[in-house]
């Protein structure tokens, strides 16, 4: 009999983060491999990236990984799976271009990537595995059908319908996804990040009508922010200043990369003689369009930068309109506040496109309802965003008609599972703690050192530290007390003359009862001076004691 299990690694009550697993009998087939930006008190964590425990336990399994497309949140945790896991990945020719920077910038040698077009319909082992073109903010993404015996189970990835898209790279393939739906789809996964917005996304997902006043009856410098991966808003920019007769100059090297694949896969070109090289660029002119580009809260640390004058290529000029096209993503907002209120110091001309003037390239509440209609799928999977637009998602499949019983809300973790062509009642459950990323390197999912550095960051740190004699257990130094963080000295010379105080008769005490040790007396020390300082202060600092034993003649 037949047993398919659907379920998610990351992505579902969450913003990013996005892997999904399907299984076919022994046949493990993975989608998308993102990762999600910290939260503000989630201090110096550079990323958070899914636990990948149950792929490595079942690497044997795995056919296939699947990156719908060049997105972080759905390809940045991709170099730390495959320095675990030996998998297989299929992905787009500008998906993988992107990856490959990325895999020699971390030093990634050993992995296999396999370019596959949108469209195209191959086998992996005995599967049938077909892609779809899909309409997002990045060229050469695609959904993903896997073929299983009680029909195809879908990933719809990103999508829009925009009738009036012209490239090639970024158009919704409507005809594949009909031709799909009539072979019989036993399950689809949308995604879910628009799910409460009425209509379609489309135009509303354009900004040219929003930015082109600005470029109207103005000589004066032009300045736009945007997401470097947001490519269909960057060629609107360059396409507006062709039209205005204006130079760019795009200032972002990985943006400048995307560019140079986008032409080199014969997807866009610059119009010839319009960019200006960052080397070549001159602070003075005036008729020319900076677009500066970034990802994450990297762009508003780029363009604060700008703002206070510490860049070495673009300083503003109170003449300068600066376009904001990067509305801050969940994890950014303090970063992006921030930037705003500096660019304002320097120019009054600063205009924010907002996500209600400008709706990001996800589907909206009509879109959806096109895909489930033209898919006709017996069950519905919602994925790919927080729970209240999980749900929102879910109710679109209800009002359509689809029984609550065939519609599939999941966790991280849950796994629901479809044997004989029936979902079953009861859902299995893995654990997906998340992965805390602190620069290159994975620090404990049970956030321990996010606690220490809370702690640090709020009520400071003491150190406290004494020298003994290694064979008398006399103390022959100190103790000698630092406060950081934690009080004024000179207001708190008695707290800090106690808390020597409690580490020497502490030491004392144990070495006169015959049960000093190093460590146990650390430990009580630190108890007591923890004790202390929370009646004297209201404080809970980090309390170090260091107890530095040596040989000394006699």
């Amino acid at each position: 009999m037949s047993k398919v299990r659907i379920f998610a690694l990351g992505g579902l009550d969450e913003d990013g983060k996005n892997m999904y697993v399907v299984e076919d009998g022994d046949k493990i087939f993975v989608i998308d491999c993102g990762m999600k930006y910290p939260k503000a008190d989630q201090l110096g964590i550079e990323m958070i990236i899914p636990d990948f425990t149950y792929l490595k336990e079942n690497e044997s399994k795995i056919q296939a990984v699947f990156i719908t497309h060049g997105h972080d949140d759905v390809m940045g945790a991709l170099v730390h799976f495959l320095k675990e896991v030996k998998a297989p990945v299929y992905m787009s020719p500008l998906s993988a271009n992107i990856f490959e920077r990325v895999a020699r910038k971390n030093g990634l040698k050993d992995y296999t990537i396999h370019r596959v077009r949108r469209g195209n319909s191959f086998k992996i082992g005995t599967t049938e595995i077909r892609t779809f073109g899909t309409t997002q903010s990045i060229a050469d993404g695609f959904g993903v059908a896997i073929k299983t015996e009680d029909g195809y189970v879908v990933y719809s990835s990103e999508f829009i319908v925009d009738y009036d898209v012209q490239n090639d790279a970024f158009k919704f393939d409507m005809m594949e996804v009909m031709n799909l739906g009539s072979k019989g789809i036993l399950a689809v996964m949308t995604e879910s990040v628009g799910a409460t917005r009425e209509g379609h996304s489309a135009p509303n997902h354009r900004i040219t009508r929003i930015i082109e006043p600005y470029f109207e009856d103005n000589t004066n410098r032009i300045v736009v922010t945007t997401y470097s991966q947001n490519l269909y808003r960057v060629i609107e920019i360059i396409e507006l200043a062709h039209k205005y007769h204006r130079k760019i100059m795009i200032y972002d090297e990985e943006l400048r990369f995307l560019i140079q694949d986008m032409a080199s896969l014969g997807y866009y070109r610059i119009p010839a003689g319009l960019d200006i090289a960052p080397q070549n660029f001159d602070n003075d002119l005036d008729n020319v369009v900076v677009i500066v580009g970034g990802t994450g809260s990297t762009i508003f640390k780029k363009v604060h930068k700008i703002a206070t004058r510490e860049d070495d290529t673009i300083q503003l000029r109170d003449t300068d309109t600066v376009l904001i096209a990067s509305p801050a993503v969940p994890g950014t907002e303090r970063e992006a506040s921030a930037m705003e209120d500096d660019l304002f110091k320097e120019t009054s001309k600063v205009y924010a496109i907002d996500s209600k003037r400008a709706y990001s390239m996800h589907a909206s509440i009509e879109d959806l309802k096109m895909m489930i209609y033209l898919m006709n799928p017996q069950y519905y999977v919602p994925v790919k965003g927080e729970y209240r637009q999980l749900i929102s998602n879910a109710n679109i499949a209800l009002d359509m008609g689809y029984p609550a019983n065939n519609i599939i809300v999941l966790d991280n973790g849950q796994i629901a599972t479809i044997e004989g062509g029936q979902l079953e009642r009861s859902y299995d459950l893995i654990d997906v703690p998340e992965v805390l990323i602190d620069g290159n390197a994975n620090i404990d999912s049970q956030g321990m050192i996010l606690k220490d550095r809370e702690l640090l960051s709020t009520d400071g740190a003491i150190v406290v530290g004494v020298v003994m004699n290694f064979q008398t257990k006399a103390i022959i130094g100190g103790p000698d007390v630092q406060s950081r963080g934690v009080i004024y000295l000179k207001d708190a010379d008695y707290i800090i003359k106690e808390i020597g105080n409690i580490m020497e008769r502490t030491i004392t005490e144990s070495v006169a009862n015959g049960t000093y040790d190093n460590m146990a007396c650390r430990a009580e020390v630190r108890e007591k001076i923890s004790r202390y300082v929370l009646k004297e202060t209201g404080k809970r600092p980090m309390i170090l004691p260091a107890i530095l034993e040596i040989n000394t003649k006699d």
